[in-house]
Order: structure tokens, then C-alpha cells, then sequence
């Protein structure tokens, strides 16, 4: 058995400061009796959970050493103002850039028979040869119209557009402008007593006219009179249009055809 000493040196290594034993110790030190009452639970103050609203008279001082708090207004939700919705919202209209013309491409030949100028279109964009189809059919319709029928080529052929790269405008006002100016120049050189323009790009940029205006004759501002035609290609694909042709030369045909 242990002596009080001894078992007071174990308690205390395992530092159990209060202890009771279950029963009765030989050779232990008689128990204080104050001990052995039951604890009365400690009773928690009821505490208030009510704000307290300081006095109206009393302005809130703060304590020493602390730092006075600044209240900084903000805005409350029922002042903000009211986001837009998105479907309500209204777009901005934006400018909207026109959409870049491409330019026209096309190959225009100048020739000149007796009293007439003639500009005719190259469908394949290739010069005139002696044994082509189409320069065939030219030489009938200038015998047919009492002119030279070996037209006496003026110049190299008018490519369009002239650069492949580059910021030059090549729009078709520009293109119709180039044509014209080519026209008069080569009218100061030689008066023309009527232009003769074959095929569509020849009337569109040297008469301003199109399709319809075919087998008619114009009046052109610093050209002179003028007639459009069909294209040499088109007059071959679509035989019948040769007698339209026919019908609106006998009309014009007074205008160049002269007494040699």
C-alpha cells in the first residue's frame, strides 16, 4: 500500500490537483468535509438584448484613447436610380460604310473609218486579227454603211482597270471618265462625224447609256453624235439583231457616207 506521501507525490506528477476516493484509505489523511458538498451551479445574469437608444440630449463622446468614428453617408437602396433594361436600352445607330464597288473590266479598241470613229469591244481582250470572226463582220457592216472596210487602228486597246494594285480610284465613274477623255483627245486630233460605240462597256463608259440605248442615236456632251451597237460577239450569237442594225443604219447612214 502506498503511504499519503507517496500517493501525494503520484497525484502531483500527474497534476490532479483534487481528488476523492471511492473508498475509504488506509493510512490517508481524514478528508476536509467541505469537499464532499455538491456544487451549486453559478447562475448566468440575464442580459438584455434590447438596443438602448442614448438620451436625445446626450451626444456620444468617445472613450480616451480612441478614435472618433466619421459616418459616411451613403446612399440607400431606394435612391439609387432604376437600371435600364437591357431590352429597353437604345442602340446607338452606327454609321454604316458603303460596301467598295469593284471595278469594271473591260478592253475597248479605237479605230477610225473614213469620217466615222469607231469604239469597239474586245470580248476576249485581245487585239483585232485579219482572220477573226468578229473583225470579219465589222468589215461587212463598214462596207454595208459605204465607209473604208480595213479601219485604220488608233492606239493600243483600253485595258480597265489600269493597275492591278494601288489606291487610285478604278470605280466606274472613274473608268468612264478615263474613256472619254481618251475619246477627245484623239477628236482634237481628227473631227469624227459619229462615233460608233459597240458593245455594252462601250456605250456605258463612253455614252452613259446602256442596253436599251442599242441601234439609237446620242448626243454626248464633248463626243459629238454617236450610235450604239450590240457587241461584234453578241451580233454573231443573236443573227437577228443584224436587221435592227440594218433598219437604224439606212436612218444615219447620210451623216458620213460623202461623195468621194
Amino acid at each position: 500500500m502506498l503511504t499519503e506521501s507517496r500517493r501525494r507525490a503520484y497525484l502531483s506528477a500527474m497534476q490532479v490537483v483534487h481528488w476523492l476516493p471511492r473508498a475509504e484509505l488506509p493510512f490517508a489523511a481524514p478528508s476536509r468535509p467541505e469537499l464532499l458538498l455538491p456544487l451549486t451551479p453559478l447562475e448566468e445574469p440575464a442580459l438584455d438584448v434590447r438596443p438602448s437608444a442614448p438620451a436625445p440630449s446626450e451626444a456620444p463622446q468617445a472613450r480616451s484613447g480612441e478614435r472618433p468614428k466619421i459616418e459616411i453617408p451613403r446612399p440607400s437602396v431606394a435612391s439609387k436610380p432604376a437600371a435600364k433594361p437591357v431590352e429597353a436600352e437604345e442602340e446607338t445607330p452606327k454609321a454604316v460604310r458603303p460596301a467598295p464597288v469593284p471595278p469594271p473590266r473591260f478592253a475597248l479598241q479605237l479605230l477610225r473609218a473614213g469620217r466615222c470613229l469607231l469604239l469597239v469591244e474586245l470580248a476576249t481582250g485581245q487585239p483585232f486579227q485579219s482572220r477573226d470572226p468578229s473583225y470579219l463582220l465589222l468589215k461587212d457592216m463598214l462596207r454595208a454603211a459605204g465607209l473604208p472596210d480595213a479601219p485604220q487602228i488608233i492606239g493600243e486597246p483600253v485595258r480597265w482597270p489600269l493597275l492591278v494594285r494601288g489606291n487610285m480610284d478604278q470605280g466606274p465613274d472613274a473608268a468612264r471618265d478615263f474613256v472619254q477623255g481618251f475619246i477627245q483627245a484623239r477628236l482634237e486630233e481628227a473631227p469624227s462625224t459619229c462615233l460608233w460605240l459597240l458593245g455594252l462597256p462601250a456605250v456605258r463608259f463612253a455614252g452613259g447609256a446602256d442596253e436599251q440605248a442599242y441601234y439609237q442615236a446620242l448626243k454626248l456632251d464633248g463626243l459629238g453624235d454617236a450610235w450604239a451597237l450590240p457587241g461584234l460577239e453578241l451580233l454573231m450569237d443573236e443573227p437577228q439583231r443584224k436587221a435592227d442594225v440594218w433598219k437604224a443604219m439606212r436612218q444615219l447612214m447620210a451623216r458620213w457616207k460623202t461623195v468621194e
